[in-house]
């Protein structure tokens, strides 16, 4: 079940640098934080998912700190958004683009990883799952909030859906970088269709919004 094509590298380093940018975005709009808590939060948000995902898999050291590229691109994303701070509010757009993509890319990798190291579906999906949101949950804690992916928007749905899919055409004998890109898509389509309607996940009866 070979992925791991220069593609999907490329994506994989995209993503991590959008959600480094993400998360040191949200540290400087946020909270009053020094440069030091700034890339700290971005590192922490783009590195966190794959760590967390490579520590409960048992594959260590977390493949984050084996390749420099990682860390490099998630120190840059965390000091792109020091330097030019709300004056990257114009390109919210955009920045909301390459973090989808980050979401669903992760949660593919996350679930073929399992898969790869003879975890079960079940597992494969949660995995899928925790390698996406983990940056932004643990970004959410250090700042002292609870983590969006608990109280608004379509952000774990979508990564459930692409992980699940993956992993259930690898159940049936689909694989491969076809299945995958298809299975991140539709996480992808789902995300954005979120945003664009801004659409959230159900809350309790008689609730309505994050609130």
């Amino acid at each position: 079940m070979p992925i791991e094509t220069p593609v999907w590298m490329v994506l994989d380093l995209v993503g991590t640098f959008a959600f480094a940018l993400n998360g040191a975005l949200t540290a400087v709009r946020a909270e009053k934080l020094d440069i030091v808590g700034i890339v700290t939060l971005g590192m922490f948000t783009g590195l966190g998912g794959g760590t967390v995902r490579d520590v409960l898999l048992g594959a260590l050291p977390p493949a984050t700190f084996l390749d420099w590229r990682y860390l490099a691109l998630a120190a840059s994303g965390g000091l792109v958004a020091f330097v030019l701070g709300r004056r990257l509010d114009r390109l919210n757009a955009t920045i909301t683009v390459f973090d989808a993509i980050g979401l669903s890319v992760f949660a593919v990798l996350g679930a073929y990883k399992a898969l790869d190291l003879g975890f079960g579906v079940t597992q494969a999906v949660l995995v899928g799952a925790v390698t996406a949101v983990g940056g932004g949950t643990i970004r959410d804690v250090m700042i002292g909030r609870v983590p969006t992916v608990l109280r608004s928007e379509l952000y774990a749905i979508p990564a459930l859906v692409g992980a699940g899919i993956f992993t259930a055409a690898h159940s049936l004998g689909y694989q491969g970088t076809i299945v995958a890109f298809g299975a991140a898509a539709v996480c992808f389509v789902i995300r954005m269709i979120g945003v664009r309607f801004d659409l959230h996940a159900p809350y309790p009866p008689g609730r309505h919004g994050a609130g």
